[in-house]
């Protein structure tokens, strides 16, 4: 068999290296923690974040349809009005439920729930890292504080058995824009407006693992 010839290789590894990163969000140097969601911020997401509520009226619309005993069943979960004070999340080991609401293109289905799966907020100097440990759509990134009933989520979804994730801002398509409120005793919510995939909406509910 033939072999690929050595400069070839090279530029392959280097071209990965550039496009993925281990640190999914880089930190300004120098900025403020509540002020460094901000300066990362995509124009696009700027955009998606500022409409997060009429998107969510939407997606809520478009699904349910067929669906609404079990969106009730839901409660604060799926209210876009029910994020409490007292937002910030201790670091540690969660469970991580997805609902998709609402349907992009020719997916079947306008309201979907998935099996729970296990998550994790690291903190690193301060900064709380967000990833999920399994799915075909991993969400990976960080919350950062901004009010006392939100923080703002900045990430990349990794697909499939991608090993690495594209940092933020490397890719549109991959970029994702989120709000994280606390609506319980022991429960959250990442709230994600307008995906580029499949869905209008998308709700992750993290609650810790037991």
């Amino acid at each position: 068999m033939p072999r690929l010839p050595a400069f070839p290789l090279l530029a392959l590894l280097a071209l990965s290296a550039c496009t993925h990163s281990r640190e999914v969000v880089a930190l300004p140097e120098a900025a403020a923690p509540s002020n460094a969601w901000r300066l990362l911020i995509a124009d696009e997401d700027r955009t998606r974040l500022r409409h997060w509520r009429p998107t969510w009226v939407d997606a809520l619309a478009a699904a349910r349809p067929g669906n609404e005993a079990a969106i009730a069943a839901e409660g604060p979960l799926l209210d876009p009005d029910a994020g409490l004070a007292g937002v910030r999340l201790p670091a540690g080991d969660y469970r991580c439920r997805r609902l998709k609401l609402g349907a992009q293109g020719a997916t079947p289905s306008r309201y979907r729930v998935f099996a729970p799966q296990p998550c994790r907020l690291a903190e690193d100097g301060g900064r709380l890292h967000f990833s999920i440990g399994g799915g075909p759509q991993r969400p990976l990134g960080a919350f950062f504080p901004d009010t006392s009933r939100r923080m703002i989520f900045l990430g990349t979804l990794q697909l499939g058995d991608e090993a690495l994730a594209y940092r933020y801002g490397r890719d549109a398509e991959r970029d994702m824009i989120g709000i994280v409120e606390r609506i319980g005793d022991n429960r959250w919510r990442l709230v994600l407006p307008a995906p580029h995939f499949e869905s209008l909406l998308d709700v992750i509910e993290l609650v810790p693992a037991r």
